[in-house]
C-alpha cells in the first residue's frame, strides 16, 4: 500500500479522531489519504491554532492530540504549541512534511532541521526515512508521548516517503500499567506525617486525573489535612470543601503562603519544577514529601527528603490507609487562613462599577455557569485573579497554563473544548494582546459551528507586564497600544459581537450569549486599578500580620 495511507491507518489503530493543521504542499498525499478514513481534519488558520488544540485534545483525554503542518514556516509555527505540550504535560504528536530527501527538488528551499529543532522541546523526534518503518515509528510516538509525565513527540514525512509502496502493517496498541510506590517509602511518609504539626497537602498539575482526584478527596476527609493547589491542579478536589485552603496564585506574600510558610511538613502531590513553584525550600526549613511518577529532579529551590514514587492514585490510596489523625496536629492557623481567604476573595464580588473588576467578572461566571462548564484562560494579569478567586468544582473546569505560560492560546484551547464536549458551556477569557495573536481562530470557529463564548478583557495594554512594571517602581512606558473595533471584527467573521457599557448591560449579554448557539465575541472594558494595590501592597500588609 502507499506509505501515505499506512501513516493514516497506524493513526487510526491509535485512535486518533481529529488532526489540526494547515497543510502545505508536502503534505498532499496525507491529505488525500485522509479522504479515506474516519479521522477528520480540523483546517485551521494558523498552525499555533492547531497545536493549541492538539495539545488542549491531549489534556482533556490523555490521548496524544494530533496537529499537522508543512515543512519550514509551518513546522517553526508549531515550536510555541510543542512547548506549551511538553511544559504542560500534555501528549500531543506534531506531524510536519519535508521536501524529498532521496533526489534533490528545490535545493535548500524552505529546508531547516526541524528534526534537530524540536528536539529540545520534544520527547521523541524522528524524520521517516523508509516507508516501511511508519507503523513502528507511529506506535512509539505514541507510547513515548502518553507515558508519564506526558508532552510532545515529533515526526517528520518527506514528500517523496509518503509516495513510497510499503507492505500493510501496524502494531496493536499495547497499554501499560504504572509501577506502584513502594511499601517501605510509604511508611517512611506516613511517619514523617504522623510526627508533623502542621502538614500540609499540596496539589499539582500531575494528580490531575480522575482516578486520583476520587484518591485526593478520600485521603483530606480521612485525615483532615488541609490542602491548597497550584494553578493546574485547581478542582482536583471540590474547592468548596472546608479543608481548602485556596491556590497559589502569586509566587509570595498571599493567604495561601502566610499557611505554607507555617507549616512543619508539605506533601507534593503531582507538583514538579516545571510548573512555576508556588513555595520555595531552604535549606534546615520545612521538609517535603514528594509524592509522584517520577523522582524529584533536585533544583536549588526544591529538594524534598523523601521521594515516594509510583502511582499516584496508589501511592495516595496507600497513604490515606496508613495515617490516622495525630494529637499533635495543629491545625488552628490554618482555619485562621480559612477565615481571612474567605472574607478577601469575595470582597468585589458585588462591585457593580464599570468598566468591570476582574472579581466582579469572576462571580459573575460562576453563577452562570453549571459545575462542569469551563472556562479556559490565554495568559494575562486576570489569570490569577480567576485562579485565586475562581471555585473549581471538578477538574478541568477552570483551563490555564502555568509551565509555558503563553500567551495566544486561550481561544483555540476553547474551540477544542466545544470540539469535545458539545454539550457544555464554554467560555474563553482573553486579554486584548493574548486574543489579537491568534484571534484569526475565529473564522475557524464559525465554520466548524461551534458554540461558545469570548471574552476580551480590553485595556489597550500588556496589562500583565504594565501590572510588574509598576511593582518594580519603573515608569509606565512602552505597553500601551489600540485595538481594532472587536464588535464589528467579530461581527465579520460571522460571530456575535457585543459591547457592554454597564454592568447590568454585561449581565444581560453574558445570559444571551451563554443561551445561544454560535460565536459570541464580548469587548469587555476591564478596570485593573486594584491590581497593584491589592496584589503588591494589601496582600503583604495582611499575610505579615496573621
Amino acid at each position: 500500500m502507499k506509505a501515505s495511507d499506512l501513516f493514516v491507518k497506524a493513526l487510526e489503530k491509535e485512535g486518533v479522531e481529529y488532526i489540526f493543521g494547515l497543510p502545505g504542499e508536502e503534505n498532499l498525499d496525507i491529505l488525500e489519504s485522509l479522504t479515506r478514513s474516519k479521522i477528520k481534519l480540523i483546517l485551521t488558520r494558523h498552525e499555533q491554532g492547531a497545536g493549541f488544540m492538539a495539545a488542549t485534545y491531549g489534556r482533556l483525554t490523555g490521548k496524544p492530540g494530533v496537529c499537522m503542518s508543512t515543512l519550514g514556516p509551518g513546522a517553526t509555527n508549531l515550536f510555541t504549541p510543542g512547548a506549551y505540550a511538553q511544559l504542560g504535560a500534555m501528549p500531543m504528536l506534531m506531524i510536519t512534511g519535508q521536501k524529498p530527501i532521496k533526489k534533490s527538488k528545490q535545493a535548500r528551499f524552505q529546508i531547516i532541521d526541524v528534526v534537530d529543532m524540536m528536539r529540545p522541546i520534544t520527547k521523541y523526534t524522528k524524520q521517516i526515512v523508509d516507508g516501511n518503518v511508519i507503523a513502528s515509528n507511529v506506535r512509539e510516538a505514541f507510547r513515548i508521548a502518553t507515558e508519564e509525565r506526558p508532552g510532545a513527540v515529533h515526526l517528520e514525512l518527506p514528500e517523496d516517503i509518503a509516495q513510497e509502496n510499503v507492505e500493510d502493517h501496524v502494531f496493536e496498541v499495547v497499554d501499560y500499567k504504572l509501577p506502584k510506590s513502594d511499601d517501605e517509602a510509604i511508611r517512611a511518609a506516613a511517619k514523617m506525617i504522623g510526627n508533623a504539626k502542621m502538614p500540609l497537602l499540596l496539589i499539582g498539575a500531575g494528580a490531575n486525573r480522575k482516578v486520583t482526584c476520587q484518591a485526593l478527596a478520600s485521603f483530606v476527609d480521612t485525615t483532615g489535612i488541609y490542602f491548597f493547589t497550584t494553578q493546574m491542579g485547581k478542582g482536583v478536589i471540590d474547592e468548596r470543601h472546608p479543608k481548602y485552603l485556596g491556590t497559589a496564585a502569586l509566587s509570595s506574600h498571599d493567604f495561601v503562603h502566610a499557611a505554607i510558610d507555617e507549616s512543619d511538613l508539605i506533601i507534593n502531590v503531582g507538583h514538579d519544577v516545571i510548573e512555576k513553584p508556588p513555595f520555595f525550600m531552604k535549606q534546615g526549613g520545612k521538609k517535603v514529601i514528594h509524592v509522584n511518577f517520577s523522582p524529584a529532579e533536585v533544583d536549588p529551590v526544591y529538594f524534598p527528603q523523601l521521594n515516594v514514587v509510583g502511582d499516584i492514585t496508589d501511592s495516595v490510596e496507600k497513604l490515606a490507609k496508613a495515617i490516622k489523625p495525630s494529637e499533635s496536629w495543629n491545625f488552628d492557623f490554618y482555619k485562621k487562613v480559612k477565615t481571612e481567604v474567605s472574607e478577601h476573595l469575595g470582597k468585589y464580588f458585588e462591585d457593580e462599577r464599570f468598566p468591570t473588576l476582574p472579581q466582579r467578572l469572576v462571580n459573575l461566571l460562576r453563577n452562570k455557569l453549571g459545575e462542569k462548564d469551563v472556562i479556559t484562560l490565554d495568559n494575562g494579569v486576570y489569570k490569577i485573579w480567576f485562579a485565586r478567586n475562581y471555585t473549581c468544582y471538578h477538574p478541568n473546569t477552570l483551563l490555564l497554563d502555568n509551565a509555558l505560560a503563553t500567551m495566544g492560546a486561550g481561544l483555540p484551547s476553547a474551540m477544542c473544548v466545544n470540539l469535545l464536549y458539545p454539550d457544555k458551556k464554554v467560555v474563553a477569557i482573553c486579554g486584548d494582546g493574548g486574543f489579537m495573536m491568534n484571534s484569526q481562530e475565529l473564522e475557524t470557529a464559525v465554520r466548524l459551528g461551534l458554540n461558545m463564548v469570548v471574552i476580551i478583557l480590553n485595556d489597550e495594554s500588556y496589562g500583565m507586564i504594565k501590572w510588574k512594571q509598576e511593582d518594580m517602581g519603573f515608569k509606565d512606558f512602552g505597553l500601551d497600544f489600540k485595538n481594532p473595533d472587536f464588535v464589528q471584527y467579530a461581527n465579520s467573521y460571522g460571530a456575535h459581537g457585543y459591547r457592554p457599557e454597564s454592568d447590568k448591560d454585561l449581565q444581560e449579554i453574558l445570559d444571551k450569549s451563554l443561551n445561544s448557539s454560535g460565536v459570541h465575541v464580548i469587548d469587555l472594558k476591564v478596570d485593573y486599578s486594584l491590581n497593584h494595590p491589592i496584589l503588591n501592597v494589601m496582600l503583604k500588609e495582611k499575610t505579615s500580620k496573621l
